[in-house]
């Protein structure tokens, strides 16, 4: 027969950690404003002169910005419980997926101003 579990004292492991989602939401909501600002400058000029471009863009960042909060809204509040658990495959592949998209877009419009 085994002992019953003593409740478990996290500390501050998932305080830390909920900060450290808030500062990754951050970075990548300015990240996303950055984008966003590209694509609609670049739309209407001589390169696309319909601006359809410029708003595919900005609707794809603003798709995957809308994804990584959606993502890390539920890993904050997951973290409220007394014993979190930890983050779930599909959603660890999903905040990579976010970030990789993001860094493209980022090169994308580093690289290719005419096509912004």
């Amino acid at each position: 027969m085994s002992a019953p579990r003593a409740a478990r004292d996290a500390g501050l492991q998932p305080e830390r950690t909920r900060l450290a989602w808030r500062r990754t939401t951050l970075a990548c909501s300015v990240a996303s404003v950055l984008g966003l600002r590209q694509a609609w400058r670049g739309s209407g000029t001589a390169a696309d002169p319909s601006g359809v471009g410029g708003a595919v863009w900005a609707a794809a960042i603003v798709l995957v910005w809308v994804a990584f909060l959606w993502v890390a809204h539920r890993r904050m509040r997951s973290l409220a419980t007394a014993r979190p658990p930890g983050l779930a495959p599909r959603a660890a592949v999903a905040v990579v997926a976010c970030t990789v998209a993001l860094a493209v877009f980022a090169m994308a419009a580093l690289t290719l101003p005419s096509v912004l």
